[in-house]
C-alpha cells in the first residue's frame, strides 16, 4: 500500500490517472455513488428537518469494505470524484462511510484527466464544498419526496405500478401538449408559384418563387393566365457582404443535440461514449453548461488553426454562458490535446471526438466571409414579383472545417446565380403553381426535448439524459416514426402558352425517431394537470432549480427551499386522497351498428383498450387498442375494426388458422404456435394461402435451426442468428473458430462448455 489513496468514481478513470500518478500513490475506485437514501420507507426524517437518511447498498459493502481498509493504511486520502455537485457529494459521502480524518483527507477536482491537471490539482487541494454537497442533497430530497408522495396516489387514482417524478413529468407534459397541438391543427392548402428563367447565354435556368401563396386553385390559374405571353425581366438586383460566426464550443445540451443531428446518437448514447472519451483522458469533462475554454486552450487551438491552414483563419474568441447557474470555472467540452486529430477507440467514439474536435477547432476561426445576392423579376402587366437568392463564399474561414447543423429535416440550398444585369430580359421557359399542405408543428426528438427544457431552465447537464430515459422506461412514451397524411395535390403548368393540369399524391407530416406519447403518459399528465398544478408548470419548475443553484453557491439553506416546496405540495397530496374517485379516463365513441350497444375507449387494468358495452353489461367485449393509438383520437370506425381480430383464414392440416394482434405485433396463430406476420401483411386482409406460406416458411427455419441433438446430455448444436452456436439449458457456448458445427460429437461439445466454464 502506498503512502496516498486517491478514490475515484470509474475504474475506468482510475485506470487512466494511474498512469501519471508515480510511486506512492494507489488509485481506487468507489463505482460510483457507495449510499443513497434508504430503500425501505421514505428514507427522509420530516419531522427534525427533512433529514436524509442514508444507507450502504448491499451491492456496495464490498467496495466500502476494501476502501476502507485501503484508507487506513494511507497517509493520504485524496478524494477525486468529478467537479460537478454529483461529484462532490460523492466525496462527501466517501468521507462520512470510511470516517476518513479531515486531517489526512484532500479533495482535488480538474476537468480533463492530463498529467499536467492532475499535479496542478494534487498541488491545489481543497476541502469538500458543502454548499455543492447540500444542493445535490436538496435536489435528491426533493425528488425522493415528489416519487414517493404521488405514486401511491397514481396507483389508486389510475393504475398500480405507476410513478411520477418532477422534471420527468414536465418533460412528458411537453410531449403531451405537443401532440395535442398536431391533433387540433388542421392543414390548409395553398398555391406556391415556381417560375423557371432563362438569362441570355446561359444554359441552367434560375429558379425563383413568387413573393406571394394563392389559396385556391383558380386564383393560382388566373394568375397563370395573366403570365402567358408576358415579358419578364430583371427589375432590381441586389448584393451585400455577409459575415457568418462559427457555433461555441460545446456544452452537455449543444453536444446532445448536434450528436443526435449528424451522427443519429441518442442522449444517453451521446453521454455515454463522452464519459469514456473523458475517463480515457481524451476529452475534458462532459457535464458541462460553461462555454468558457482556457487560456491554455485558447493558445494551443491557435496554433493548430495556424498551422492547418494558415494565419489569415485564426481568430482567438473568448464565449461566455448565457445559461443561468452556469459555472464559468467550469469549461466547455474540447479534447484535451486539440493536436489529436485522430484518436484510438471504436467507430462511435471516433465519430463522437471528432465532432468534438472539429467544433473546437472552428470556434477559434475567422469569420466566414459570403456576399449575398438578392434578384427581383417582375413583368409588365403583373404587380407581383419573383425572387431569387444566391449565395457565394468569398473566405470560407471556419467553414472549411464545420459547420453546424439544423433541426429541421431540409438542409438549405444555396443558388449559385449566373452574371446577371438590371434591366436584362429573360426568356420564361415555365411557370407551375404548386399546391402544398401547411405542415403542423414537429414533434420532440430526445434533441430538441433536451434543448426545449434547457430553455425553459428545467433540468441540468447532469439530468438530461436521465430524464428522457425514465419516461420512456416507465412507458409513458415511446420514440418512433409517423407516417404522415397523404393528400392529392394538383399542379398547373404553363409552358408555352398553355395551361395544363397534373394531379400527385404528397405525404406531409411523416416524422421519424420522434418521441411519441403512450396513452397512460396522457392519462397521468392529465391527472397531475388537474391535480397538482405546481408540478407541472414550467416556471415553477425552473424556478426550484435556480433555488438549487442558489444552495450551490452558498446563498440559500437547502431545507427552506424543501420546506418552500413540500408544504402546498403535501396539501395538493392529502386532497387527492381524500377524493375517492378513480380516474377512469374513458371516452365515449359511439354506437356499434350492427349490436346497438356503446363504444368506448378507456384506461384498463392492463393498458388502454376499446370496450363495447356499458359497465354492467355481462356480455361486454374487450379489445387492448393497437400500435400508436391514442384513447383520445381514435374513431369509432378504427375501434370496430378492433374486434375483427382474432380472424379465421383457414385451416393447416386439422388445425384452425387464426389471425391476431399481441404484445409483439400481428400474428398467424396455428396448433398453439405463433408465426409473426413481415411487413406488409396486415392481420386483417392476409388469405389463407399466404398464412399457409409463412407457416411453411417458419417450419422449415425450425427444421434447419437444429444441426445435432444430443438428449443424453441435453447439449444441442443449433443454428442462431449470428452463426452456429451451443446449448445446454439455459446457457449458450461460442463454437471455436474453424470447426465445422455439422462434425461436432457429444465428446467435442462438452469439451468446449468445460473450456468456456474454467474461463
Amino acid at each position: 500500500m502506498g503512502e496516498n489513496l486517491v478514490i475515484v468514481e470509474s475504474p475506468a478513470k482510475a485506470k487512466t490517472i494511474e498512469k501519471f500518478l508515480g510511486k506512492g500513490y494507489t488509485v481506487k475506485s468507489s463505482f460510483g455513488h457507495i449510499r443513497d437514501l434508504k430503500k425501505t420507507g421514505l428514507g427522509i426524517d420530516i419531522e427534525h428537518g427533512f433529514i436524509p437518511q442514508y444507507e450502504v447498498s448491499s451491492d456496495k459493502k464490498k467496495t466500502v469494505s476494501e476502501l476502507t481498509s485501503a484508507a487506513k493504511k494511507a497517509d493520504t486520502v485524496w478524494l477525486a470524484s468529478d467537479e460537478d455537485r454529483e461529484g462532490e457529494a460523492i466525496a462527501w459521502h466517501l468521507s462520512e462511510t470510511l470516517g476518513l480524518p479531515v486531517e489526512k483527507t484532500r479533495r482535488i477536482v480538474f476537468h480533463e484527466i492530463t498529467k499536467n491537471a492532475i499535479l496542478e490539482a494534487i498541488e491545489n487541494p481543497r476541502d469538500i464544498d458543502m454548499n455543492l454537497v447540500r444542493a445535490q442533497q436538496a435536489r435528491r430530497v426533493l425528488d425522493r419526496l415528489v416519487g414517493f408522495e404521488l405514486s401511491p396516489i397514481l396507483w389508486k387514482k389510475i393504475q398500480p405500478k405507476l410513478s411520477a417524478g418532477r422534471v420527468q413529468s414536465v418533460a412528458l407534459k411537453l410531449i403531451v401538449d405537443r401532440e395535442r397541438e398536431i391533433a387540433a391543427f388542421e392543414p390548409k392548402p395553398s398555391f406556391r408559384i415556381e417560375g423557371l428563367f432563362l438569362a441570355a447565354g446561359s444554359k441552367k435556368p434560375l429558379r425563383a418563387t413568387l413573393d406571394r401563396r394563392f389559396d385556391t386553385e383558380a386564383e393560382a390559374r388566373e394568375f397563370l393566365e395573366r403570365c402567358s405571353g408576358e415579358q419578364f425581366r430583371i427589375e432590381s438586383i441586389e448584393k451585400k457582404e455577409a459575415r457568418r460566426t462559427p457555433a461555441p464550443p460545446f456544452t452537455t445540451s449543444t453536444l446532445q443535440q448536434e450528436a443526435a443531428r449528424k451522427l443519429g446518437f441518442s442522449v444517453s448514447q451521446t453521454m455515454s461514449i463522452a464519459q469514456r472519451l473523458y475517463e480515457a483522458g481524451l476529452i475534458t469533462y462532459m457535464r458541462t453548461d460553461s462555454m468558457n475554454l482556457s487560456t491554455l486552450a485558447l493558445g494551443t487551438t491557435k496554433e493548430m488553426v495556424t498551422k492547418l491552414y494558415g494565419p489569415e483563419y485564426s481568430k482567438v474568441r473568448n464565449y461566455h454562458t448565457k445559461v443561468k447557474g452556469a459555472q464559468e470555472a467550469h469549461e466547455a467540452i474540447r479534447p484535451t490535446y486539440v493536436s489529436n486529430q485522430d484518436i484510438e477507440g471504436t467507430a462511435t467514439e471516433k465519430r463522437l471526438y471528432n465532432l468534438i474536435w472539429k467544433r473546437t477547432v472552428a470556434c477559434q476561426m475567422a469569420d466566414a466571409v459570403v456576399e449575398k445576392t438578392d434578384v427581383t423579376i417582375g413583368g409588365n402587366n403583373i404587380a407581383e414579383k419573383f425572387l431569387v437568392s444566391g449565395e457565394q463564399i468569398l473566405f470560407d474561414g471556419f467553414l472549411k472545417v464545420y459547420i453546424e447543423g439544423r433541426d429541421d429535416e431540409e438542409e438549405e440550398v444555396k443558388t449559385v446565380l449566373p452574371r446577371l444585369s438590371e434591366g436584362e430580359q429573360l426568356v420564361c421557359t415555365q411557370i407551375s403553381a404548386i399546391q402544398k399542405y401547411s405542415q403542423h408543428p414537429p414533434r420532440y426528438s430526445e434533441a430538441s426535448l433536451v434543448k426545449k427544457l434547457e430553455e425553459l431552465g428545467i433540468g441540468r447537464p447532469s439530468t438530461y439524459a436521465s430524464t428522457v430515459s425514465t419516461i420512456t422506461t416507465r412507458g409513458y412514451i415511446i420514440k418512433g416514426d409517423k407516417p404522415g397524411t397523404q393528400f392529392t395535390c394538383c399542379q398547373l403548368t404553363l409552358q408555352d402558352g398553355v395551361i395544363t393540369r397534373s394531379e400527385h399524391v404528397e405525404t406531409v407530416g411523416a416524422e421519424k425517431k420522434k418521441l411519441l406519447p403512450e396513452n397512460i403518459g396522457i392519462v397521468v399528465t392529465d391527472f397531475l394537470a388537474a391535480n397538482f398544478k405546481d408540478i407541472l408548470n414550467y416556471g415553477f419548475t425552473a424556478d426550484v432549480e435556480e433555488s438549487f443553484d442558489k444552495v450551490a453557491k452558498g446563498k440559500l439553506a437547502w431545507d427552506k427551499v424543501i420546506e418552500d416546496f413540500y408544504g402546498p405540495f403535501h396539501r395538493e397530496v392529502e386532497e387527492s386522497f381524500q377524493d375517492r374517485e378513480h380516474t377512469r379516463s374513458e371516452r365515449l365513441l359511439g354506437t356499434d351498428p350492427k349490436t346497438g350497444k356503446p363504444v368506448l375507449a378507456r384506461i384498463g387494468r392492463f393498458g388502454p383498450l376499446v370496450q363495447k358495452g356499458s359497465s354492467d353489461d355481462p356480455d361486454k367485449q374487450f379489445v387492448s387498442l393497437g400500435k400508436g393509438q391514442l384513447i383520445e383520437n381514435i374513431t369509432l370506425e378504427e375501434a370496430l375494426k378492433l374486434f375483427a381480430l382474432p380472424r379465421t383464414v383457414g385451416h393447416y392440416g386439422e388445425h384452425e388458422i387464426t389471425t391476431a394482434i399481441g404484445r409483439f405485433g400481428p400474428y398467424v396463430k396455428y396448433d398453439g404456435k405463433y408465426v409473426s406476420l413481415g411487413k406488409g401483411q396486415d392481420p386483417y386482409t392476409i388469405t389463407e394461402q399466404q398464412a399457409l406460406e409463412l407457416i411453411e416458411e417458419s417450419l422449415n427455419k425450425e427444421a434447419k435451426k437444429v444441426i445435432a441433438d444430443f438428449p443424453g446430455s441435453g447439449i444441442q448444436v443449433l443454428n442462431g442468428r449470428y452463426g452456429p452456436y451451443l446449448k445446454k439449458g439455459k446457457e449458450n457456448y461460442k463454437i471455436p473458430r474453424k470447426t465445422d458445427p455439422a462434425t461436432l460429437t457429444e465428446e467435442a461439445c462438452l469439451a468446449i462448455i468445460a473450456k468456456a466454464a474454467k474461463k
